[in-house]
């Protein structure tokens, strides 16, 4: 009971008392971040959004929010408007009538993953399309893929979203220079 109680104080933006009373508790304590729930799913923390390029696979843009942001919230942090005209691929967190009327004054070809909703399943085009975009789309996965397996995991030993957001800034940082370093030896003209 006590622990649901700590947890709706948190929700409210409050500090429970049990953690005034115990400083070096409430330091070791994330009271940035809530909770949320995805699918069901509970979940706490942060989120790294990217934008890479196609091409090179490099993290171009990025920002860090609180788990409970949703992914199409950040999506004018992710755009770069200078390079409209380009195509725009995006996971169906993104997939929305607004979004794609705001493409579509910038200029940029929208390659959103489409999703069924409730009595509107996806036709055999829209099935095939998303085909087609879940092979450019899979590149975004690989960036979280070599985290997991090559960078320590998702986790984070940061307490707090300052703390988090440089230690996403540093691996985002990293991944890119494996990335230029991958290039470089299997084409150091490509990269130079």
């Amino acid at each position: 009971m006590q622990r649901q109680e700590e947890m709706q104080k948190l929700a409210q933006g409050e500090i429970p008392e049990s953690w005034q009373q115990k400083p070096h508790r409430l330091s070791q304590k994330d009271t940035d971040a809530p909770w949320t729930k995805n699918n069901g799913q509970s979940s706490f923390g942060y989120k790294n959004h990217i934008s890479i390029d196609v091409e090179y696979a490099f993290i171009r843009r990025y920002q860090v929010t609180d788990a409970s942001v949703y992914d199409s919230q950040v999506l004018r942090a992710l755009v770069d408007v200078q390079k409209q005209g380009e195509q725009l691929w995006a996971d169906s967190a993104y997939c929305s009538e607004s979004i794609e009327w705001i493409l579509q004054i910038l200029q940029f070809l929208s390659h959103i993953y489409q999703r069924a909703y409730r009595n509107h399943p996806l036709t055999a085009k829209h099935k095939e399309d998303n085909r087609e975009r879940s092979q450019v789309r899979a590149k975004v996965e690989q960036v979280f893929g070599h985290w997991v397996n090559e960078m320590g995991g998702k986790l984070m030993g940061s307490i707090g979203k300052q703390s988090v957001k440089a230690t996403i800034a540093v691996k985002n940082l990293v991944y890119n220079f494996k990335r230029y370093g991958f290039w470089e030896n299997k084409n150091p003209k490509a990269v130079g």
